[in-house]
């Protein structure tokens, strides 16, 4: 962008003295300098690109966004430096104002917004553009976190009307199939086997549709844990002997690689047990016999404890792993959706959090993190005082 000053010294260029030139060239240094701070001051990334695609000019906010130094972008080709970025498609016509949103994966996965605006007025050449770069990683995260919120508050108005439209008429389905089943008792044997089939049938059903509902209650109704000081690896045992018969029946091993010097932690038993049931039991599910095999490591630093849950089954498709949280999402025949929900739910209510990995045909490791409660001083380096 041509300056007051410079466009003053074309002008008049043959007309002046040579002392008011190099006063001139002064000024139009200090203001060049000036500019230069104002935009390295900026906390949004700022780049000047020509009409060829080649930047000028990028602060210092803009070399940390695309992982990049001054030295290497200024020369480059735009598409060089944010990598898959088309330049030509991109402006469309010199005169184009553009206002995107971008994600990039280096050097680390953020959310971009950028505004690219052309240099030039109508009347004069063509200067390039200028590149506005903000970081919209955080404002997307809580978008994403109210759109959760908001879910699960109408799933919780849901499951009000959910449990007295179903669960009454459930019970009294209930209740007269045992009176139905004490009839039976009276008939002749060969009409007993012929209903009994059926009633069994239709008790299995009703079973069934109650744990879905109770799964489901579970999954959005706000409990708070009822804490205690528990041992992480008793409760893993715990689940482990409760499942201990399917995995027999699936000849399933279950290799345990624990740390000897695990803390307490102030836990909910009963809801840490019911993770750790429907994990393991997720874990599996997963796996095809013959060579089934889950391998449950814990570890713990001075701030947490983390306990992973890996299998060698059939594992998650990109496609599918970007959904496993939403309710009523499974990939299984009579799965209800909700068991990772309800997972999440609980080591959220705990403070904790939950991370997966899956590879297809590899298999699926799921991370539980718990906060520790007793955590220890950690002394900080000294950072070199910073200069304004």
């Amino acid at each position: 962008m041509k300056s007051a000053v410079l466009e003053k010294l074309l002008t008049r260029l043959d007309q002046i003295e040579p002392g008011e030139v190099q006063a001139l060239l002064s000024r139009l240094v200090r203001e060049k300098g000036f500019l230069q701070r104002v935009f390295e001051s900026l906390q949004e990334g700022l780049l000047l690109v020509e009409s060829s695609g080649t930047i000028s000019f990028i602060n210092q906010a803009g070399c940390r966004f695309f992982g990049t130094t001054a030295e290497q972008a200024q020369g480059a080709k735009l598409a060089t430096i944010v990598r898959g970025l088309d330049w030509d498609h991109l402006i469309g016509s010199p005169r184009t104002t553009v206002s995107r949103d971008l994600e990039v994966f280096y050097p680390e996965n953020r959310y971009l917004n950028f505004y690219l605006s052309p240099i030039a007025e109508e009347d004069e050449e063509d200067l390039g553009h200028v590149m506005l770069v903000r970081d919209v990683t955080s404002s997307r995260e809580e978008t994403a976190a109210e759109i959760e919120s908001e879910k699960l508050s109408a799933l919780t108005l849901l499951a009000a009307g959910v449990a007295h439209e179903i669960g009454n008429p459930l019970n009294s389905l209930s209740l007269h199939l045992q009176l139905l089943e004490r009839k039976v008792r009276n008939l002749s044997e060969q009409d007993q086997d012929s209903l009994h089939e059926h009633l069994q049938t239709a008790t299995n059903e009703i079973e069934r549709l109650d744990t879905i509902l109770k799964q489901f209650l579970q999954a959005i109704r706000p409990t708070a844990p009822q804490r205690e000081s528990a041992d992480l690896h008793e409760i893993l045992e715990e689940s482990l002997l409760l499942l201990k018969p399917d995995l027999e029946t699936r000849d399933i091993q279950v290799t345990l690689k624990l740390t000897e010097s695990l803390p307490s932690l102030s836990l909910d038993r009963g809801q840490i047990q019911q993770a750790l049931y429907n994990l393991i039991r997720n874990a599996y599910q997963a796996i095809s016999p013959p060579d089934g095999e889950i391998t449950i490591k814990s570890r713990a630093t001075d701030y947490e404890v983390a306990l992973s849950i890996t299998d060698n089954g059939t594992g998650i498709s990109p496609e599918v792993m970007g959904a496993v949280f939403e309710p009523f999402h499974t990939t299984k025949a009579s799965g209800t959706g909700l068991g990772l929900l309800i997972v999440r739910r609980i080591l959220r209510e705990h403070g904790g959090e939950l991370e997966m990995e899956s590879e297809e045909e590899i298999g699926t490791t799921v991370t539980l993190y718990l906060p520790r409660t007793d955590k220890q001083v950690r002394m900080l380096e000294d950072q070199p005082p910073i200069e304004i």
